[in-house]
This record gives C-alpha cells, sequence and structure tokens, in this order.
C-alpha cells in the first residue's frame, strides 16, 4: 500500500500576529492544510491519507476535512509527535498496527504548510521511492551559499552547483525507514533534522526528485501573502 502522511503538527510560532497555527489558516477561502490535503486526495494510486496534529487539532481538522472535502473516507486523522521525526514515527505505528506493513509498502511525508505541491512532484516521489527507497524532493539552490560556523564570520564559500534546497514531500519504504529508525543511537536521534537524515547518517542512499519553485512553505507572513498571490494566478 501507499500512504501520504500530511505532517501537521507544528504551532507556527514564526508566523506571527495569530494563535492559529498557520496550517490552518485560510489560503482563500479554505484553510492551507485542507489545500494541501485535497493535493492527496485526487492521486490513484494513494490509498491512505493520515494527518498528524496536536492532540487539540484533532477534532477540529476532522470538522475541516468533512466541511471540505467530500470523498474524506481514506483520510485519518491522528495526534502527531513532539518532534518531526516523532509524528513520522506515530504514522508508521499506526500504518503497522491498522494494515499492516510489507516490504512495498511506500510512505510520501509532506508538509501540510506546502499547498501547492504538484500532482507530478507527487507522482515522481512514488516512483522513485519505489525503485529506491528513499527520496527527497529538492530545487537546485539559486543564492550563493556562506558557511559561517561563529555566525560572526565566514567560514567558506561552497560551490553553488552543488547544493540544493529540500522541501517536501520525502518518500520512503517503510519498512526500510522504520529499521534504521530503530537503529539510531541516541546521539544520532538528537541531530536529526529530518527523515532523510536518518539515511545519510547510516550511509544509505536518497535519491532527488526535482520539485518546483512555486512548492513554498508557508512560514512567515509574507509567505501568506505570496501563497495568496500564487493561487490568484492559478485560477486566472
Amino acid at each position: 500500500m501507499i500512504f501520504a502522511a500530511i505532517l501537521a503538527g507544528g504551532i507556527g510560532s514564526r508566523m506571527g500576529g495569530t494563535n492559529t497555527p498557520k496550517q490552518f489558516l485560510n489560503l482563500g477561502d479554505k484553510p492551507v492544510i485542507i489545500h494541501t490535503i485535497e493535493k492527496f486526495v485526487i492521486n490513484r494510486h494513494i490509498d491512505k491519507i493520515i494527518v498528524l496534529t496536536p492532540e487539540n487539532y484533532i477534532n477540529h481538522t476532522n470538522h475541516l476535512i468533512k466541511e471540505h472535502i467530500s470523498d474524506s473516507a481514506d483520510i485519518i486523522v491522528i495526534e502527531g509527535g513532539k518532534t518531526r521525526n516523532d509524528t513520522i514515527l506515530n504514522s508508521i505505528k499506526y500504518i503497522e498496527e491498522n494494515f499492516g506493513i510489507d516490504d512495498d509498502s511506500i510512505i510520501v511525508t509532506h508538509d501540510s504548510v506546502r499547498p501547492f505541491v504538484t500532482h507530478r512532484i507527487i507522482e515522481d516521489n512514488i516512483e522513485v521511492a519505489k525503485k529506491y527507497g528513499a527520496c527527497d524532493t529538492v530545487i537546485p539552490a539559486t543564492d550563493t551559499i556562506v558557511e559561517s560556523i561563529n555566525s560572526n564570520t565566514i567560514e567558506s564559500i561552497p560551490v553553488r552547483d552543488y547544493y540544493y534546497q529540500g522541501q517536501t514531500p520525502q518518500s520512503f519504504n517503510i519498512k526500510k525507514l522504520f529499521n534504521l529508525i530503530n537503529s539510531l543511537t541516541e546521539e544520532e536521534t538528537n541531530i536529526l533534522t529530518d527523515a532523510c537524515k536518518i539515511f545519510t547518517l547510516k550511509d544509505e542512499d536518497v535519491y532527488l526528485v526535482e520539485g518546483e519553485v512555486t512548492n513554498i512553505k508557508i512560514t512567515y507572513p509574507y509567505d501568506l501573502k505570496l501563497a495568496n498571490t500564487i493561487l490568484e494566478d492559478n485560477h486566472d
């Protein structure tokens, strides 16, 4: 089976001016998270969509789904974890307990605040994860990358051609991801930033899927303004 895990556990502390997590703010005439979920609902390859939110937003999320998405039978809302990887682990445990995991099971993990993910990106993630076991959606870095260890002076300026900006989805063979998570030391767990790093820490290949510049992550108030502009352009 192929599962989508929509990661909506954040509280949006960088959005400012609101106590509402950014994934529940309106983009156009409906919440950001609904735009995101809809992209996966229409994909014929995905069997189940698991939405992971803070515990106190589970009922609210279910209400929004029922209000905005007519075909919601394959959407499940459960509690996320304290960290991003805890949230992914919660989704894997739910899958294992309710559906079982075989050697070909795939999970497509995606930020709930990236509402402009395209059908092509999702399809490419599924294909590459099936073939290689792990992939990350990226776009080439366009700005010069500057490394500073002390936050005051430049340590180095690496060759930009070798660097990419990470997006999501990140997609994996579930059994392989689960086994690698369970093999992590405490020290390795403490330095994790995302699921792909689990693979790189264990010297496992993560393949690249081409993203889109419009596959933006809504983090700051400006991002929401930009997202509304993209939405309006898409509707024209």
